[in-house]
């Protein structure tokens, strides 16, 4: 397999990977909020949630981080002067916080099976934008490289990181009114 073959299916499945942890949060803060419910309503939510959650997580999400790193590890093994560069070394930083995320990800998963909420819909909110914010420094540092421009990237990534949360906090005090 070439490395651009290689590279094409690392990327594919970041891609998947990415929207599997993006959606399965959504579905988190769905599910949270279908539990504040009535019966049967709550039920009913409830079971449907966990039906999308479990063939979403196990048949696109875990597969898809597997696969990137297979593709990764190969693409690595092509190339090992890779990990002689320092950007690299800034972007397995994030790939490790970003594997970190999936696993704090599954064990919140594994709660709301049981129907049992640990984050309110506003927390699964902000905890949601943190995958965004390893996707634009993961970004920035692969598309920069060894520019000095990334250092800039980052410091926009902090601003990018607190209009965020601004912008949580509005959504919040409009869906109260």
């Amino acid at each position: 397999m070439s490395y651009q073959t290689l590279k094409a299916l690392h990327i594919i499945f970041i891609i998947t990977w990415f929207s599997g942890l993006f959606y399965i949060i959504r579905l988190f803060i769905y599910h949270a909020e279908a539990l504040q419910k009535q019966e049967p309503e709550k039920s009913i939510l409830a079971n449907q949630f966990k039906i999308m959650q479990k063939r979403l997580w196990y048949g696109i999400t875990w597969p898809s981080a597997i696969l990137t790193l297979f593709f990764a590890s190969f693409l690595l093994y092509k190339n090992p002067a890779l990990l002689k560069q320092g950007w690299m070394h800034i972007k397995l930083l994030f790939v490790l916080a970003l594997y970190t995320y999936h696993f704090f990800s599954h064990w919140i998963f594994q709660k709301m099976q049981k129907d049992t909420i640990i984050f309110s819909s506003n927390a699964l909110r902000i905890y949601n934008e943190v995958a965004s914010i390893i996707l634009v420094a993961v970004v920035f540092l692969v598309v920069l490289k060894n520019s000095i421009d990334w250092m800039w990237a980052i410091g926009g990534l902090v601003c990018f990181g607190i209009l965020l949360m601004l912008g949580i906090k509005l959504y919040k005090k409009v869906r109260e009114k």
